[in-house]
């Protein structure tokens, strides 16, 4: 099994104003992913504000070479969200891939990036771990308590852990699982 020690999760909104630091903490850590390889003071999971979407596209290519240049210690995910203007996860990946593409990232790297796009926003996946239902095509109620993130977060690692199917995922997070599940693949050989 590959050995990665840090996740560097890339994210929309600043820091003690959005809910999705908390959330994706919380996440990563209940999953507890076992190539992961803690030891004392370090930062397993590293959260990094990029404000709005445009500049998490612009960041993406620099934090991925960083990542690359520490080998297999660490990981990159990307989480975004899907506005109205994105049909799906796959065009907003398009767009990751021209900004990766201009700064000379090979198809090879970007295929190591984990992207999680929430179609509208992160709490609709709140709303629908909440209640096992959410409409996509509407912005979830926002979520003013970091507990009531972490508490969906860590319902959704309890759902990924057993694999359970029943109430089917929203589309948004079913894509976002499929490429967490195709790294968990990854690092099993």
């Amino acid at each position: 099994m590959a050995s990665r020690t840090q996740i560097v999760c890339l994210h929309e909104g600043q820091r003690g104003r959005s809910i999705d630091p908390i959330f994706i903490n919380r996440l990563l850590k209940s999953l507890g992913p076992r190539w992961l390889k803690p030891w004392k003071g370090n930062n397993v999971i590293r959260p990094v504000d990029c404000g709005g979407r445009v500049s998490l596209i612009k960041a993406m290519p620099a934090q991925l070479n960083v990542c690359l240049e520490y080998g297999s210690d660490t990981t990159l995910m990307v989480w975004a969200d899907l506005d109205d203007d994105m049909a799906d996860g796959n065009q907003l990946k398009d767009e990751f891939w021209k900004e990766a593409q201009a700064a000379g990232i090979t198809a090879d790297q970007f295929d190591q990036v984990v992207f999680a796009f929430a179609k509208d926003r992160l709490e609709n996946w709140i709303e629908f771990l909440r209640n096992g239902a959410t409409d996509e095509s509407q912005e979830g109620p926002r979520v003013t308590h970091s507990s009531e993130a972490a508490n969906a977060a860590r319902v959704l690692a309890e759902r990924c852990q057993r694999q359970t199917k029943a109430p089917p995922l929203p589309p948004s997070l079913a894509w976002s699982c499929e490429n967490w599940n195709k790294l968990v693949k990854r690092m099993q050989h």
